[in-house]
C-alpha cells in the first residue's frame, strides 16, 4: 500500500529487504522511482495508481543492480531513465545470456524467485551525461550522481517537496556497501558521495533510502555521519561500532555482518596487492 511521506510523494515498501518504491505526483501523471521487486507488489502499486486516476509517465532507476531495474506490464510503457553510466552498466551486464538465470538462482534461497518478473529487467533509457534533472512534467527532481555503491548511482532531490531519495545509501538497516568491482578507490568514492549528500542535507525534510525506514529531517545528518564513520572504520581496518552489525542488528538482518566481513577482507586484499596501507 502506498503511504504519503511528503506533499505529493508516496512510498511503497516491499516485503523483500524493505525495498522502497517512490511515487512523485506531477501534473499529468507520476514519476516512479525503483518500482519494487515482487510481481504482486508492483501489480498492487499499479492498481493503487489506477484507482486514484494516475498513470506512470516516467520511471527512474537509481542504479544498475537488478532489484532497482525491474518493471511490471501493468505500470505501462513510460520511459524509464537512468544515468548514462547506470544504463551502460545495465546494458553490458544483461547482454550476457545467462544474466537472468543467475539472478533467479541467487533468489532461490529467498523463496521469491518465481515472484520476481524479469521480462522487462533493465530496459532503461540513458540520460545524457551530466543531466541535472529528470525530464518529466512534474516538480523538479535533481540528479545527484556519484560513484559509491554502483556505477552511475544517483540520489534524487525533490527540492520543492524537501525529499531526498538516497538509493542504496543512508539506510538504517544496511551498512554502506562499496563498489569493489573495478574502481580505483572505493573508499574515497563513497566518502565523496557522502559529501555530496551532506551538501543538500540541510534542505531535506524526508529521507527515503532504497532499503529500510523512511527518516525525518533529524535523521539525515545522523545517517550520513553513521555511514561516514563506518567507511572510516573500514579504511582504518578498525572494528566499526555500528548498530546495523552484530547482535544489535534488527531481527532478520544478522547477515549484514557477513557482508561487512566480506568487504573488510576484500579491501584488505586490495591493499596488499596495491602495496598501500590498510
Amino acid at each position: 500500500m502506498l503511504r504519503p511521506v511528503a506533499d505529493g510523494v508516496l512510498v511503497h515498501e516491499s516485503g523483500f529487504l524493505q525495498s522502497n518504491a517512490i511515487v512523485v505526483q506531477g501534473r499529468a501523471g507520476v514519476l516512479l522511482v525503483d518500482p519494487g521487486v515482487q510481481d504482486h507488489e508492483m501489480a498492487c502499486l499499479a492498481n493503487d495508481l489506477s484507482r486514484s486516476g494516475q498513470t506512470v509517465v516516467a520511471g527512474f532507476s537509481t542504479h544498475p543492480h537488478w532489484d532497482h531495474l525491474l518493471w511490471h506490464p501493468q505500470l505501462g510503457a513510460a520511459p524509464r531513465y537512468g544515468t548514462a553510466r547506470c544504463a551502460a552498466t545495465a546494458r553490458d551486464e544483461l547482454s550476457d545470456p545467462g544474466a537472468k538465470a543467475r539472478i533467479t538462482a541467487h533468489l532461490l534461497p529467498t523463496g521469491i524467485a518465481e515472484r520476481v518478473p524479469l521480462d522487462l529487467l533493465g530496459e532503461i533509457t540513458a540520460l545524457p551525461a551530466e543531466t541535472a534533472q529528470i525530464p518529466w512534467g512534474g516538480p523538479q527532481v535533481r540528479i545527484i550522481e556519484h560513484h559509491a555503491h554502483a556505477p552511475g548511482h544517483a540520489a534524487l532531490f525533490i527540492e520543492e517537496r524537501g525529499v531526498l531519495v538516497a538509493g542504496d545509501m543512508l539506510s538504517d538497516v544496511l551498512i554502506p556497501m562499496l563498489d569493489l568491482s573495478d574502481t580505483a578507490d572505493p573508499i574515497e568514492d563513497y566518502l565523496a558521495a557522502l559529501r555530496l549528500l551532506d551538501g543538500v542535507a540541510g534542505d531535506v525534510d524526508v529521507l527515503v533510502p532504497g532499503h529500510g525506514s523512511v527518516g525525518g529531517a533529524d535523521q539525515v545528518h545522523a545517517r550520513i555521519d553513521q555511514d561516514r564513520a563506518y567507511v572510516h572504520a573500514l579504511r582504518d581496518t578498525q572494528v566499526p561500532r555500528d548498530p546495523r552489525i552484530g547482535p544489535s542488528a534488527k531481527p532478520g538482518w544478522e547477515w549484514v555482518s557477513d557482508v561487512h566481513d566480506g568487504q573488510a577482507q576484500r579491501l584488505a586484499g586490495r591493499s596488499e596487492r596495491d602495496g598501500t596501507p590498510g
